[in-house]
């Protein structure tokens, strides 16, 4: 019977993912054996990695070595509008800013309305904070290699949970250590999932001209532009270049949704042909 249940689950494709919820039959406890009856429907399914039922990605950006990858983080957050999830984010590696750059950075984000919490892993600066904003939640933690994830999971459970990348000093770019996805468990309904360090996310299953729908600051503005539908690209009479002049809207975070309206395009012209 219970291979049968095995093969059922194979036969129908279901395949389990770090995050879903299972209904399982132990059959040795000692041996830590058992069969999984069924895999529950997935709330938030993320393809790649392949994540289900986060409901908090965690974005972690270094302060410096490597310099923050701002244009990474806004394709990051849009992919957390587009699947309905929280957004947090992580400025690390504080301390080796010396001028204080990682401010101007907070200020951005904390305006259109995002939480932005500062962090030193190594000194355990910010790990309290972060651990009060873990709780009840499902996190992934994302980033580029070298951001500190891994010191970051590490100070959470002040142990080695995970390998600790090096910074490459010739290039000042992130050796990736983690090759699989993990989940941890913090407290009771409250884990976070340790995820490859390279280009984690992926804005391509969003349509280029629904990009700017899921641009959290946009919202308040689409319907100030003259033509439905509008990219917010070419078009005049657009209420969010509008807000732009207003300076109501940041004109770098703009000039990388070009960008990313323009990589989106690109691959879809591709598509067709």
């Amino acid at each position: 019977m219970k291979q049968q249940l095995e093969e059922n689950l194979k036969k129908k494709k279901y395949h389990q993912f770090v995050g879903d919820i299972v209904d399982i039959e132990i059959l040795d406890e000692q041996n830590r054996k058992g069969v999984i009856n069924k895999i529950e429907k997935r709330e938030v399914y993320v393809k790649r990695p392949k994540l289900a039922n986060i409901t908090q990605i965690v974005f972690v950006v270094s302060s410096k070595d490597p310099k923050p990858d701002l244009l990474m983080l806004d394709k990051q957050l849009i992919f957390a509008e587009f699947l309905g999830i929280k957004s947090l984010i992580v400025l690390n590696k504080t301390d080796l800013d010396q001028k204080g750059e990682f401010q101007e950075i907070k200020r951005v984000y904390e305006n259109i309305g995002y939480e932005v919490i500062l962090t030193e892993a190594k000194n355990q600066k910010g790990i309290i904070e972060l651990k009060e904003k873990l709780k009840g939640n499902i996190s992934a933690f994302s980033g580029n290699s070298g951001v500190g994830k891994s010191s970051l999971i590490n100070s959470i459970f002040d142990k080695t949970r995970t390998e600790e990348g090096e910074i490459s000093k010739r290039n000042k770019r992130g050796k990736n250590t983690t090759t699989a996805i993990k989940l941890y468990e913090i407290l009771e309904d409250t884990y976070i999932a340790d995820t490859p360090g390279f280009s984690t996310f992926s804005v391509e299953e969003i349509e280029s001209y629904e990009l700017g729908q899921y641009v959290k600051e946009f919202k308040n503005y689409i319907q100030n532009c003259e033509f439905i539908g509008c990219r917010h690209i070419k078009e005049e009479n657009c209420g969010i270049k509008q807000a732009i002049k207003d300076e109501k809207i940041d004109k770098k975070r703009y000039e990388r949704f070009c960008k990313v309206y323009g990589e989106l395009k690109s691959k879809e012209e591709r598509k067709k042909w």
